[in-house]
């Protein structure tokens, strides 16, 4: 198979803003490379320019699979979008060490392991690009919303998106991130709909399509690294 048409990974691919992302990456004549805990070869729908790779990214050895994978199949990998992520609000307090485990495994570990083989990849071509998936609530927290684990957790990815990026910014690979509000997903419940629009800004939720569109933007942005794009309604603007 020929290897000159880009390659994206989408981890967290089976639903939301994960799935969104395939079909936008393939919209724009991208091989992809679809992860998720339990994701199904029957989400390619046929298409035989999207593979499919089950594990949880946490686990190192998924990781490695799924590099493996792109490479033995198309040759290449041009973006990695790190989706997955668990979010769990609860008062601090409450959080369990099962929680605790389960947030710094997913959003931490998962970002590393993946992005440590990705960049390993992409260094060797000298090209790539790497979008991790945030949220504004680290850097703007709602009293209504208690969520410290997430703001822990993917506080590092912002932080860290900026470090790689200067890092990398000679060698040919970008690192940005999005950093949505509260978007229109299964995650959400539609009774809750209502309620969650009137924490927006805006005073409604967020779209999958305009996630997609911000993470396709970066990946056609070629002087722009560090940047965490907030998708968020303005709700990274300051109290309302």
């Amino acid at each position: 198979m020929s290897s000159e048409q880009k390659v994206a990974i989408v981890t967290g691919a089976s639903q939301g803003i994960g799935a969104g992302l395939v079909k936008g990456f393939r919209s724009r004549g991208y091989r992809v490379v679809a992860n998720s805990r339990s994701i199904q070869p029957s989400v390619t729908g046929g298409d035989p320019n999207i593979l499919t790779v089950e594990g949880d990214v946490g686990d190192p050895r998924t990781a490695d699979r799924i590099i493996n994978a792109a490479v033995e199949r198309f040759g290449r990998v041009d973006t990695l979008v790190n989706n997955a992520g668990i979010f769990i609000p609860k008062p601090f307090v409450e959080y369990t060490e099962a929680d605790f485990t389960a947030m710094l495994s997913v959003n931490l570990a998962g970002f590393f392991y993946v992005s440590r083989r990705a960049a390993l990849e992409m260094l060797r071509r000298g090209t790539g690009h790497i979008v991790n998936i945030t949220t504004s609530l680290v850097v703007q927290p709602m009293a209504g919303v208690p969520a410290a684990l997430a703001s822990l957790t993917k506080g590092g990815l912002d932080a860290v998106t900026r470090s790689l990026a200067i890092e990398y910014a000679e060698k040919g690979v970008r690192v940005n991130a999005v950093s949505p509000g509260i978007i229109k997903t299964p995650m959400h419940p539609e009774k809750t709909h209502a309620a969650l629009a009137g924490l927006q800004p805006m005073r409604r939720l967020g779209e999958v399509e305009e996630i997609v569109d911000a993470v396709l933007y970066l990946d056609t942005a070629a002087f722009v690294t560090g940047e965490i794009l907030h998708v968020d309604g303005g709700a990274h603007a300051g109290r309302w």
